[in-house]
């Protein structure tokens, strides 16, 4: 059994995998953090050094790899729907839960985390809304169940998760 976890930025997909982790007794993984493990640096640096193109095929690489084990969680970058063969892996290779957000909330969650460059702008809102056009089709495509992040506690999520999974 392998869930992974897609969603925006700020969406809690970190906290909820940790969590989720532990109350399934059940490995977790961050593929953003595998991906600053794997290249020896931040991921702004990647993308300083790289481009955007560069960090998304390292992060095609990591989720390729960790898909491929089984029983474990893993917390997907907010962007890595972007690929089709990203959602390939994670449609085919498990349970994808779509851990949905407003943008009100990734503003408020994300506004003082300088890790994130696509929001090293003057109006992180705008670039916010406009991920969020782009992306939550793909998020939509892609997972087996949409649960709501706004306003709740982790915890509470975690539970929902293992309802709707039946575990």
């Amino acid at each position: 059994m392998n869930i992974f976890l897609v969603g925006p930025m700020g969406a809690g997909k970190s906290t909820i995998g940790r969590l989720l982790s532990t109350e399934l007794d059940l490995p977790f993984f961050d593929s953003d953090k595998v991906i600053e493990e794997r290249a020896g640096a931040n991921i702004p640096w990647i993308f300083d050094v790289e481009g955007e193109a560069g960090f998304r095929d390292r992060e095609t690489a990591v989720i390729a790899d960790l898909t491929c084990q089984n029983n474990i969680i893993l917390a997907t970058g907010g962007g890595a729907v972007l690929k089709s063969e990203n959602r390939s892996y994670l449609k085919e290779r498990g349970s994808v839960i779509y851990l949905k957000t407003s943008v009100e909330l990734q503003i408020e969650r994300t506004r003082k985390d300088k890790n994130r460059p696509l929001l090293q702008t003057e109006d992180p809102t705008q670039v916010l809304q406009k991920l969020m056009d782009i992306r939550d089709p793909l998020y939509q495509e892609v997972c087996d169940h949409v649960v709501t992040t706004d306003k709740r506690n982790p915890k509470l999520v975690v539970s929902e998760i293992c309802r709707v999974l039946n575990i």
